[in-house]
C-alpha cells in the first residue's frame, strides 16, 4: 500500500490501525507505518536539518517515540499524520538545539522565535495533509504570500531568517505570513 495512493479517508484509517497495533506492541503495525508514512516524515526532518545524517537519526528517534507512546494517540485531537508530524518536528528542533554550534542551522534565538510566534504544529502540518487542495490554494495566494509560506514552511526558515534573506522588515514578514495562513485555512475549509 503506497501513502500516496487512495483517498485521504482510507491513509487515515491505516495510519490509525497502525498507531492501535503499536500501541499493542504489534511489530508488523510498526512495520507498516514505517512503510506508510517514513518517507514523509523524513522529507519533514531533512527540510529543518537539512543533513542527511541527521534526519535518519531523527526519523529513528520519531519512530521509537511513536512505538513507546502510540497509546496516547488521540483521533479527536489531531490526525495521525499530523500527530506523527508534530513528533518528526519536535524531534528535529531538539536535534537543532543540540547541534547549534553547526552553522547549517539556525540560532537558539531564531527556533526559540519559531516557537514563540509560529502557528501550532498541528495547524501547519493539518494545512500541508492534502496536497492537491494545498497547491490549489497556494496558487490562489497573491505572490508574496505564496512565496513566504513557501519558504517558511517547505524550507524551515523562521520569519527572522525569511527578513534577512528577502531584505524585507520582520514586520512585513509576519503581516504576510499571517495573511497568507489566514487565507490558506478559509481556502482548505472550502475545498
Amino acid at each position: 500500500m503506497s501513502f500516496m495512493s487512495g483517498d485521504s479517508l482510507d491513509r487515515q484509517a491505516a495510519l490509525e490501525k497502525c498507531l492501535r497495533g503499536c500501541s499493542q506492541g504489534k511489530h508488523t503495525a510498526l512495520k507498516q507505518l514505517y512503510e506508510l508514512c517514513s518517507a514523509n516524515l523524513f522529507s519533514v526532518a531533512l527540510r529543518i536539518l537539512k543533513d542527511r545524517a541527521l534526519s535518519e537519526d531523527c526519523l529513528q528517534q520519531v519512530f521509537y517515540k511513536v512505538w513507546n507512546n502510540a497509546a496516547s494517540y488521540d483521533s479527536s485531537k489531531a490526525r495521525a499524520l499530523t500527530w506523527l508530524n508534530t513528533i518528526t518536528r519536535n524531534q528535529a528542533l531538539d536535534i537543532l538545539r543540540k547541534n547549534k554550534h553547526s552553522d547549517k542551522h539556525d540560532t537558539d534565538d531564531a527556533l526559540n522565535f519559531i516557537a514563540d510566534d509560529a502557528p501550532s504544529h498541528e495547524q501547519q502540518v493539518a494545512l500541508a495533509q492534502d496536497s492537491a487542495a494545498m497547491h490549489k490554494c497556494l496558487a490562489e495566494l497573491p505572490k508574496q504570500q505564496k512565496i513566504y509560506l513557501e519558504m517558511a514552511f517547505f524550507e524551515g526558515l523562521t520569519h527572522q531568517a525569511l527578513s534577512e534573506k528577502t531584505g524585507t522588515s520582520l514586520g512585513t514578514v509576519k503581516t504576510w505570513i499571517r495573511r497568507g495562513l489566514e487565507r490558506l485555512r478559509k481556502c482548505m475549509i472550502t475545498t
